[in-house]
């Protein structure tokens, strides 16, 4: 259930166009940090959509710390670096990493936070957040991906984040209350079970549309008195949200 997550309102090197900046760096260390220094300038250059001119740089050095080829096919290791989203198999991708990025960084995250993610995916979303936070739980619907992304999160270390398959719908009860939730495939509308399980003063961030439709990326705050308060953040394209209703 990874997201292939684009934004509508495209800068010119969130399209085709940016794909070579990865390729001019010899390692993996290297195509980071140029891929690092893009995320800058796109951010500083949404600044007025998006009311801030800079990601926290926490998030930003999270992303480079964490292997994206090691979560992408290997015929694509060497795209690995490249602005976009990649397929992964099962008709899912790996999520653009300025989305990864805006996503992260909208959730304002704290080191002893309890993370839920909803669609696993590759494992990428999943390793970036267990590089800031506690305790990362996420779920994915699709077995093979759920027990690929399992092994590769596995094999790499991250003992902090703790998969499961199943339907994201429903949310992690077991584990709830969360401070944060993150969603990576688009329901039509927030689902219940998620607010319920998110923590008085914590926030969710969620792409909400029809499918293969122009959606809205969410940031859902959930008020110390129990209210929701709802902004929209930018059109964005992601795969439905599948499971259970």
């Amino acid at each position: 259930m990874s997201s292939l997550a684009i934004l509508m309102r495209a800068l010119p090197c969130l399209t085709a166009l940016c794909g070579g900046l990865a390729h001019a760096a010899t390692t993996p260390t290297e195509a980071r940090a140029r891929l690092i220094d893009e995320l800058r300038t796109q951010r500083s250059q949404l600044a007025g959509e998006l009311g801030s001119p800079a990601f926290d740089e926490r998030v930003l050095a999270a992303l480079g710390r964490v292997p994206r080829h090691e979560f992408v096919p290997d015929p694509l290791k060497s795209r690995a670096y490249e602005n976009r989203p990649l397929p992964i198999g099962g008709g899912q991708t790996i999520s653009q990493p300025f989305i990864v990025a805006l996503m992260t960084d909208l959730l304002r995250l704290k080191p002893g936070d309890r993370v839920l993610e909803i669609g696993t995916g590759s494992g990428y979303q999943a390793a970036v957040l267990a590089e800031l936070v506690d305790r990362v739980y996420t779920i994915e619907i699709d077995p093979e991906l759920g027990r690929r992304a399992a092994e590769t999160l596995s094999r790499l270390g991250y003992s902090r984040v703790t998969p499961r398959i199943g339907d994201g719908y429903q949310g992690w009860s077991e584990h709830a209350p969360f401070d944060a939730v993150i969603v990576t495939a688009a329901p039509s509308s927030i689902p219940p079970p998620l607010l319920a399980q998110l923590k008085p003063g914590g926030w969710l961030v969620i792409p909400v549309g029809e499918a293969f439709a122009v959606q809205s990326l969410m940031l859902v705050t959930k008020q110390p008195n129990g209210r929701i308060a709802v902004e929209e953040i930018l059109p964005v394209a992601f795969v439905p949200l599948t499971g259970a209703r």
